[in-house]
């Protein structure tokens, strides 16, 4: 073989810049730390150690709890999925999708739309196609110096 190439591995392990901490935890760590001071310069002491603590505590829970092995916000994010979800779903095999969104039921059944279909291109003219398409666009059949095609319909004659 010519060359080796170096298959990644580990792609997805995230990657680690502060010892053990990662980009996202970092991240997530700077902002709280943001909030937790915008909330000390607001609020009073008593209500300063309150939200400290709450913010501080989903800072670590979503930076740093892992559930089933993922980060808690996918976690997070599934479990709201999950809520907001219909909990009972029902088929009804005769409504037909429009009945569902409009919400009543729709006399007889939609008839399809007939497509106009072309006519298929004669022999010539399928033979000066194939030549304006191998010639990269140079022949032109309209500038064929006079020389006209012959259609189906004159050649039997």
């Amino acid at each position: 073989m010519p060359g080796q190439f170096i298959v990644p591995q580990f792609i997805d392990k995230e990657d680690r810049i502060i010892g053990p901490i990662t980009v996202r935890q970092f991240l997530i760590c700077l902002v709280a730390a943001g909030v937790i001071f915008l909330e000390y310069r607001l609020l009073a002491t008593a209500y300063f150690i309150i939200t400290m603590l709450l913010t501080a505590g989903l800072a670590v829970t979503f930076g740093f709890l892992k559930v089933n092995g993922q980060p808690f916000h996918f976690f997070f994010l599934n479990f709201l999925q999950t809520q907001l979800r219909p909990k009972l779903r029902v088929w009804n095999k005769e409504m037909s999708l429009q009945e569902i969104k409009g919400g009543q039921k729709i006399v007889g059944l939609p008839q399809k739309e007939k497509v106009a279909q072309k006519p298929r291109p004669t022999s010539s003219r399928l033979r000066d196609l194939a030549l304006v398409v191998n010639t990269g666009g140079v022949y032109k059949p309209e500038e064929d110096l006079g020389v006209k095609t012959l259609k189906t319909e004159n050649y039997a004659k």
